[in-house]
């Protein structure tokens, strides 16, 4: 019997279709923590008492441009004046406003400073984000508040992300009522998760405020708390909090899917000066998905090394460079040999380098 017309057209109908099947792609980029210490607010002020950062991202800036969406720690407070580097940090909005424009869309508050400066600069914080419309996760003036913008869901090129964001502690700092900040407390995250589901998210992706400071290897903590949430729903863990660089993992699971698991960006900025603490990493993950196969795939992923190029050697203001940059002063090329090379046997294994 021969097909009928009307068969024989559907057919063709269907695999023109398919052959036309739009795949999505959606790249985010995640770096690791914004600080802003004593030495940085001296150099950024300038003669007629305003404060300057443009140079801090001029490097970095097209990177992070290229990407759909930039994720990042802010460790700071915006708390006002006086302005304070550490123990108990007080940025200007100036440089929450040069780290928007370097092109920074989402900010995780959820951090061991978030209370530097108590309950009115945990709101203050809160409240310039708001003033810019910047999207923001981990701290909350009150539970309504919680209620209402918790998990953050974000929408892009046709994905739904649904973000958590958590801290191990506030450096022994109470919460002060009604405000919340968000800490790592597995019955809670738990229900975070099963609300962040029925948003029908594409991917839920947990940014972890966790570790010990200052060592290069995650701890057993760690790696129990990635493994209870890449179990309950999470598709992937992203860390911050040591000040220095710690490994990262693939993550396979029963059906073959990838699952990235990164301990510690390290410091995006700082003045610290230790070993290990003069640099991090930016993280670009790339997730697809196709109209007839909805599921969401990773698609890519690597990272990028920056170090930061402090005043002393070049007697100009922070700028975060790429960490292979060439033209950096003499002085500086030790010190920078010394974190490519250490951070390179940290971060050997599953993800490769940009």
């Amino acid at each position: 019997m021969q097909p009928s017309s009307k068969a024989i057209l559907l057919c063709l109908f269907l695999g023109t279709a398919s052959a036309f099947a739009e795949t999505r792609t959606l790249s985010l980029f995640f770096a690791g923590d914004l600080m802003q210490h004593e030495g940085q607010l001296n150099t950024a002020l300038q003669k007629d008492g305003t404060y300057d950062y443009a140079d801090n991202f001029k490097y970095m800036k097209p990177a992070i441009e290229t990407a759909d969406l930039a994720i990042v720690n802010f460790e700071v407070t915006l708390g006002g004046k006086p302005y304070t580097g550490y123990p108990a940090f007080s940025a200007p909005d100036a440089y929450f406003y040069a780290t928007k424009e370097a092109g920074f869309d989402i900010y995780l508050t959820a951090n061991n400073h978030c209370l530097d400066r108590g309950r009115n600069g945990l709101i203050r914080t809160i409240h310039v984000m708001d003033s810019l419309g910047v999207p923001h996760l981990g701290t909350y003036t009150d539970t309504s508040d919680r209620a209402t913008r918790y998990p953050l869901l974000v929408q892009k090129n046709g994905f739904k992300i649904a973000l958590l964001n958590y801290t191990y502690g506030t450096n022994g700092i109470e919460t002060p009522a009604p405000t919340i900040v968000n800490r790592i407390d597995t019955l809670q995250i738990k229900q975070d998760i099963v609300k962040a589901q029925g948003m029908n998210p594409d991917a839920i992706i947990a940014n972890m405020h966790w570790g010990i400071e200052y060592q290069i290897k995650e701890n057993a903590e760690q790696d129990s708390l990635a493994a209870f949430l890449l179990r309950n729903g999470v598709a992937h863990v992203i860390g911050s909090h040591p000040h220095v660089l710690q490994p990262m993992k693939i993550v396979m699971d029963s059906l073959d899917e990838a699952h990235i698991v990164v301990y510690s960006l390290g410091n995006l900025i700082s003045n610290m000066k230790k070993r290990y603490t003069d640099g991090g990493i930016s993280v670009l993950l790339t997730l697809e998905k196709s109209d007839t196969d909805k599921k969401v795939h990773v698609k890519s992923t690597s990272y990028t090394l920056w170090w930061v190029l402090r005043p002393e050697f070049t007697g100009k203001n922070f700028e975060i460079i790429p960490a292979t940059l060439d033209s950096i002063p003499e002085a500086a090329k030790v010190n920078r040999e010394i974190f490519l090379n250490d951070a390179r046997e940290i971060l050997k294994g599953d993800i490769p380098e940009k």
